[in-house]
């Protein structure tokens, strides 16, 4: 119901404003010749208020494009920048593990030869020694 009302509102308004204009040039003090040409001299200047506006509008957009771009280019920069960071803490990350491998593999290799030493040395019976 509130629609409708809007509507019909709507109408009332729309036909007032036609109405309006109507008797407005009726009743104007000027000429149907001038009242022609105020309303083509009106039509100029709307159109190039027009103009003017999409023009304003058309830089606009070409600054904010711009800026938009710088802004991406930053951002990307900011991206390979970390995943460069990234790359060299995971190489280094790796570089340390195998490091810590190495160091281990040593480690057991030692102690694998101390343990081989070991058993020879207790698995080889002493030399015998004569008692005369």
């Amino acid at each position: 119901m509130a629609e409708e009302n809007k509507s019909y509102g709507l109408a009332w308004f729309l036909a007032g404003l036609g109405a309006g204009a109507i008797l407005g040039i009726l009743y104007a003090p000027k000429s149907g010749r001038e009242t022609r040409e105020d309303l083509a001299q009106g039509a100029r200047e709307g159109t190039e208020y027009l103009r003017a506006k999409t023009r304003q509008a058309a830089d606009n957009v070409g600054a904010l494009v711009d800026k938009g771009k710088v802004q991406v280019g930053e951002y990307v920069d900011r991206g390979r920048g970390a995943i460069d960071r990234g790359r060299a803490q995971w190489e280094e990350f790796v570089e340390r593990g195998k490091n810590v491998v190495s160091d281990q593999s040593a480690r057991v290799s030692a102690a694998v030869e101390a343990g081989r030493v070991a058993y020879q040395q207790a698995a080889t019976p002493p030399p015998e020694t004569h008692e005369d």
